[in-house]
């Protein structure tokens, strides 16, 4: 039995269908929350310079979550299988935060129960879709990775299609896309509604559709990674305090910085955040001390550490890739809004005009994103390699945000939101193409967790330390985040290119 279990069985595309039509209803949600929550703030009464502030509980709790579902994932075996029952708890308390979100003005505070409800719904969300990125690892042979990730990705495109066009869409059909003074309009509660039942339905779809491998037939299929087992927390019990302690006073240093440099209040929490790892690293190496290493803090803290060379190079890809990304979700609708549409008043027909215009550009590059993963990517990478793919398609990317710092026509940005579309498809593809064959099977979840980790930071980031940036040189001028968007892609394109030596040549192909 062993024998016949030594290599996955190929699947059908009926198969690649089923493994990740669940982030069809999973991208619903982060393009409900993408594009229109920096709308919902501001007619709840934000201001700009407020914006990163709220956004920032997004971040936090994908730092948070990201790791730790992976961990248990790994480690999860029950009726449900390994990941499903991640997928299923993370989709009913999302399309609980989608339900309620429309409901922030009935509350004594509605910014403040609006930022809650963005809290709970991108925890919600990352416990459903950390799971699904090692599910098709778990699922699939490393021959099928790159298709496996390509049709994910083109599931991921058409979702934020569907998120990102539906208020507009209802606008068209008569719904009121105006509301009073305070108030959410019409086509964003509506949107979020029906969000909350697609969302649920169809990561259902993945759950009955799809049947895990058991542990014991996955420890039959042969991975030459995992030839030699990899426990890097044992690792961890030689490690000094110092890196624990560089941490924490990095901390410690941000946090004085803020008043003495006039930071905004928010680069508090990225103090606290790098003590706080530093805190929890220094638990962590203690309890490796002492052998105690099965524990859950100890393996997570070992496997950050031991991530594998490819992961690293990977993670400082990803890190400006996604600087970008967050930095586009914030301003993208008071940009386009108070350039294009010429108008920051939120209950002004023009602002609303312009929001739902995002919404639609939103669309754009979501749906060319669905397309290039399934046509331009496996073509350019069978040309080129995954490397230079991924390098070619942030850079047109990049171009793609400098020219929302020099266009000011409302049409003409469609045309941006191509390059930044294949960029996009690139990112949610080719760094999982070429992980999820160079990491051992026992530990995909943890690791492509961590990995993540990556995505969170830079949010982290962009939410605390941009405020201030903008606040200090561009008051009340959002148009110049797009182009640190730019610089923070083609850096990120330069980055990969050190990818290429970590890489072994027989992956460099699709």
């Amino acid at each position: 039995m062993e024998q016949a279990l030594r290599h996955k069985p190929r699947q059908s595309f009926a198969g690649l269908w089923n493994i990740s039509f669940g982030f069809f209803g999973i991208q619903i949600g982060f393009a409900l929350q993408n594009a229109n929550m920096s709308r919902v703030f501001q007619t709840l009464g934000s201001s700009i310079d407020d914006l990163p502030a709220l956004w920032v509980a997004a971040p936090l709790t994908g730092l948070l979550v990201q790791p730790i579902i992976g961990h248990l994932s790994d480690k999860t075996w029950n009726r449900l299988g390994r990941r499903r029952p991640y997928f299923l708890t993370g989709a009913i308390l999302s399309a609980i935060a989608l339900f309620l979100m429309p409901l922030s003005p009935a509350f004594g505070a509605p910014l403040l129960f609006a930022a809650a409800m963005l809290w709970l719904l991108d925890a919600s969300l990352n416990i459903s879709m950390e799971p699904f990125r090692a599910f098709v690892g778990d699922m699939l042979g490393a021959d099928q990775h790159a298709a496996g990730y390509a049709v994910q990705t083109a599931f991921i495109g058409a979702g934020a299609v569907v998120g990102s066009i539906f208020p507009w869409f209802l606008e068209q059909m008569g719904v009121s896309n105006v509301a009073a003074d305070g108030g959410i309009p019409d086509t964003v509660k509506w949107s979020f509604w029906a969000g909350g039942i697609a969302l649920f339905t169809a990561v259902m779809w993945t759950i009955v559709t799809t049947k895990e491998y058991s542990p014991e037939e996955q420890a039959a299929f042969a991975t030459g990674e995992e030839t030699a087992p990899v426990q890097p927390v044992r690792a961890l019990a030689s490690k000094s305090y110092l890196g624990s302690a560089l941490w924490m006073l990095a901390g410690l240093v941000v946090v004085i910085s803020v008043d003495g440099l006039g930071l905004e209040k928010e680069v508090f929490l990225l103090g606290a955040l790098l003590a706080a790892y530093g805190v929890i690293s220094a638990i962590g190496i203690s309890l490796a001390k002492q052998g105690r290493t099965t524990n859950m803090l100890s393996s997570i803290v070992g496997d950050f550490s031991g991530m594998p060379e490819v992961m690293k190079r990977l993670a400082l890809v990803q890190f400006f890739s996604w600087s970008a990304l967050f930095i586009m979700w914030i301003n993208t609708t008071p940009v386009v809004t108070q350039y294009v549409f010429g108008s920051t008043d939120t209950a002004s027909v023009a602002y609303n005009e312009g929001a739902n215009w995002v919404t639609v550009l939103f669309t754009v590059y979501n749906g060319v994103a669905a397309i290039a993963a399934l046509a331009l990517l496996p073509w350019l990478s069978r040309k080129v390699g995954k490397v230079m793919t991924h390098s070619i398609c942030l850079t047109l990317g990049a171009i793609g945000f400098l020219m929302f710092f020099l266009v000011r026509d409302a049409t003409t940005l469609l045309l941006a939101e191509v390059g930044i579309g294949i960029a996009w498809a690139s990112i949610l593809a080719m760094p999982y193409a070429i992980l999820a064959s160079n990491l051992p099977q026992a530990k995909l979840g943890i690791f492509m967790g961590l990995f993540n980790v990556f995505i969170v930071v830079p949010q982290l980031l962009v939410a605390t330390v941009m405020g201030s940036i903008m606040q200090a040189f561009f008051p009340g001028e959002p148009i110049w985040t797009m182009l640190f968007a730019a610089a923070s892609w083609l850096i990120a394109a330069l980055a990969m290119q050190r990818v290429k030596a970590a890489i072994p040549q027989e992956t460099h192909h699709a």
